[in-house]
């Protein structure tokens, strides 16, 4: 019998499927496999990682130092800062705020 994933789950997958076809299987990914997957998977922040500045910004907040390959930990960073802007967008007409932080 086949297992039954939650949608959790599934999207925890994603996650790292994506992470890893944009490295091309590689443990880590260069600037360019990231602006690449950024564009064809988070088209929200797509614009914010267009020019050199932008890029920059959202690499340091995902604690990349210059020159250094982007590991999925410091993807992870990323996906918990989307996640928190995107549960304020999607959840701001019912007053809801989420606290979750990543230590």
């Amino acid at each position: 019998m086949a297992t039954k994933y939650s949608e959790l789950e599934l999207a925890l997958n994603t996650l790292v499927t994506e992470f890893h076809k944009a490295a091309d299987n590689g443990p880590t990914m260069n600037t360019t496999q990231f602006q690449t997957m950024i564009s064809n998977q988070m088209p929200a922040i797509t614009k914010t990682v267009e020019n050199e500045e932008g890029l920059g910004k959202v690499l340091e907040q995902m604690g990349v130092q210059s020159g250094q390959s982007i590991s999925f930990e410091n993807f992870w960073k990323l996906i918990n800062n989307q996640a928190l802007q995107l549960f304020g967008t999607m959840h701001k007409e019912k007053g809801t705020k989420c606290t979750c932080l990543l230590q």
